[in-house]
């Protein structure tokens, strides 16, 4: 090489760092490519997207032609920068030359280009799958011994080269991309696509309507009851039963028993012919699988039983679809039933509000993880039954018992913008 001009080397040098410094960008920008955002625009036809999904999956391929460039084009720049070193000063020059290319090239061909692609990884890798998909298959057979060797190497360790699933998302991870959208997805559909997520976490129990509260029509009271009651319901659909709430019948449409009482044609046979069969839900059933099954059936109202067969409650489809988008009222006040906002901040709550919706609708910091309700959330503090007058801290809320019956508590009043988040758990 001594006739080779000193001027054809430096440019060799400098075109061959320009390479070690494509091979270095373009191997971070696909290797940090977004997969899922490379599937979609594969899907949409992008052409540099198409092929760098197709080299990603061999990507032990991909990555020994990238290495297997890097390496030739920087040991050849080490050997033409001795070559300069020699010629201008000799042996004493090299360690000065290796010096130098080592700072180069971390700096030029490293650094700098990783760094860019990191930030910006379509920009480098969609151009340079272009590039390796005919030189991969130029360079196939060199590529395919190394990657033999290799990946006879890896087997040892109990690593597969095949295998190439581990870009699935686990619920958890979806759930961070979900709350990490920012911008991209609308707040209010963050909340949905969350609401989604944690459908599986609950279960029926904890937004049905508990046995003591469900409106039903018992066959045994006058007609006159069951008329009052299907005008005064706020409901339209309910259970219909025999002597008393566990021996339920069906589950009447109001709309059906009211066009037959405006026909003059309701009575206790007809109200038993017009019922549906009803429809039994087991408890524990998780929320998610429960619409599932609401859609299978084509029902909308549920009657949650326990392993003995005793019925707990009602769960319908709508308070199941609230639990995704929310309640269906515009007052927050509203959207909790039994719960009247007084004139001095304070709330007068009904102890069978369930806590869940409190949080969700009033924002308040309660516990959701234990008892479903105000009443059982202060039973299980107190560990006992309160008497009317007990004041205490819950969660840092003043809380007074107004009323309790039937050994629950049916009326409290809550002050929550009085709440003393540093004071624990008191009563007086």
């Amino acid at each position: 090489m001594s006739d080779i001009p000193l001027s054809a080397l430096f440019i060799a040098l400098i075109l061959l760092i320009l390479l070690s410094a494509f091979f270095s960008g373009s191997e971070t920008a696909l290797m940090t490519l977004n997969r899922y955002r490379l599937r979609h625009l594969a899907k949409d036809k992008h052409k540099g997207a198409i092929r760098a999904e197709r080299l990603l999956e061999r990507p032990d391929r991909l990555i020994g032609l990238i290495l297997l460039g890097n390496n030739f084009v920087n040991i050849l720049a080490s050997s033409i920068a001795t070559i300069i070193a020699l010629r201008l000063g000799g042996e004493g020059a090299i360690a000065v030359s290796t010096f130098l290319l080592t700072i180069v090239i971390l700096l030029f061909a490293e650094v700098t280009p990783k760094t860019l692609a990191a930030l910006h990884p379509e920009k480098l890798a969609f151009p340079a799958s272009f590039v390796y998909t005919p030189l991969l298959k130029v360079t196939y057979p060199l590529v395919w011994i190394i990657n033999s060797i290799a990946n006879r190497i890896l087997k040892y360790f109990g690593v597969s080269p095949e295998d190439t699933n581990g870009h699935s998302l686990s619920q958890e991870e979806l759930r961070t991309v979900v709350m990490e959208a920012g911008a991209l997805i609308p707040k209010k559909h963050r909340k949905m696509l969350l609401s989604i997520l944690y459908l599986e976490k609950a279960n029926v129990e904890d937004i049905m309507i508990p046995r003591n509260e469900v409106d039903g029509i018992n066959l045994d009271d006058p007609i006159e009851e069951a008329i009052r009651l299907l005008q005064s319901s706020q409901y339209t659909r309910l259970p219909v039963f025999e002597d008393n709430i566990d021996n339920i019948i069906g589950v009447i449409h109001t709309r059906k028993a009211m066009h037959a009482l405006t026909h003059g044609e309701l009575t206790k046979e007809v109200l038993r012919e017009i019922c549906d069969l009803p429809y039994y839900v087991p408890e524990g059933t998780p929320l998610n699988l429960q619409l599932l099954n609401f859609q299978r059936e084509k029902k909308r109202v549920g009657l949650i039983v326990d392993e003995y067969g005793d019925f707990l409650g009602l769960v319908t489809l709508v308070d199941l679809l609230e639990e995704i988008v929310g309640e269906f009222v515009t007052d927050p006040s509203d959207s909790v039933q039994d719960v009247q906002p007084q004139d001095d901040g304070s709330y007068l709550v009904a102890g069978s509000a369930n806590i869940k919706e409190l949080v969700r609708t009033l924002h308040w910091e309660l516990p959701t993880d234990g008892p479903r309700t105000i009443n059982g959330l202060i039973i299980e503090y107190l560990e006992t039954i309160p008497e009317p007058g007990t004041s205490l801290l819950l969660e840092g809320y003043p809380v007074e018992i107004l009323q309790t019956q039937d050994n629950t508590v049916r009326t409290v009043r809550i002050q929550p913008d009085k709440r003393r988040a540093t004071v624990d758990h008191e009563t007086d």
